[in-house]
């Protein structure tokens, strides 16, 4: 095998592996410890750098999107609202447009793109979906005067819609209440274990190689 042949192969090798990290990237399977925050960032450690590039960008805390993604999607990124059924036999389409990681509509998602002019994001990457919840966080803080450590108040806004929440549809929805509840628990309890493991998740791959 002479030099150009090698050169190609090690082309070819290359190309492989860049794509398919992308696409492992855009598949990445849901933690196996998601009551953790800290295993989570642990297991993913780049859905830590996205986490914070978000969080300094939108000026949230980190725990809140990541409550409100553990309730959207149990952290796949591929989810969506389940398929209707008439009679149980004949599909007839999905409750929603929701879809990926945030869960975010088609229409709610085109116009955080429009926005943000992000038009290469797409709702399946998990960074673009923490920004797209980030971006939300800080709008419902525009519109609604929430507070963006408000994980109960954020969370009707991000179920209910904007409009929604000012016409105050969740009280009409017991069950969403709770919900909205358990998010900002989560919240807190995130928030509680991302203190006590940040300056970990701060150190480069060479300072874990060397110290552990």
């Amino acid at each position: 095998m002479n030099k150009v042949q090698i050169k190609q192969k090690h082309c070819k090798t290359l190309t492989a592996l860049v794509l398919a990290a992308v696409l492992s990237g855009c598949s990445t399977p849901p933690p196996q410890n998601t009551s953790d925050l800290c295993e989570i960032f642990r297991e993913n450690r780049s859905w830590y750098k996205a986490a914070t590039a978000a969080s300094d960008k939108w000026g949230m805390p980190i725990a809140l999107p990541m409550s409100i993604m553990y309730q959207e999607s149990s952290f796949k990124h591929n989810a969506r609202p389940p398929m209707r059924w008439f009679l149980g036999v004949i599909p007839y389409g999905r409750g929603s447009s929701a879809y990926g990681y945030s869960q975010a509509k088609t229409v709610t998602w085109d116009e955080y793109v429009k926005e943000t002019n992000r038009f290469w994001a797409s709702r399946n990457n998990f960074a673009d979906a923490i920004d797209f919840m980030g971006w939300y966080i800080d709008k419902t803080h525009r519109l609604n005067k929430v507070s963006k450590w408000d994980g109960y108040h954020q969370y009707l806004n991000y179920h209910e819609g904007w409009g929604g929440y000012r016409r105050g549809s969740y009280n009409k929805k017991a069950w969403l209440l709770g919900v909205a509840r358990r998010v900002d628990d989560r919240a807190k309890i995130y928030g509680a274990q991302l203190q006590k493991c940040e300056k970990e998740l701060q150190r480069g791959w060479l300072r874990r190689l060397l110290f552990g």
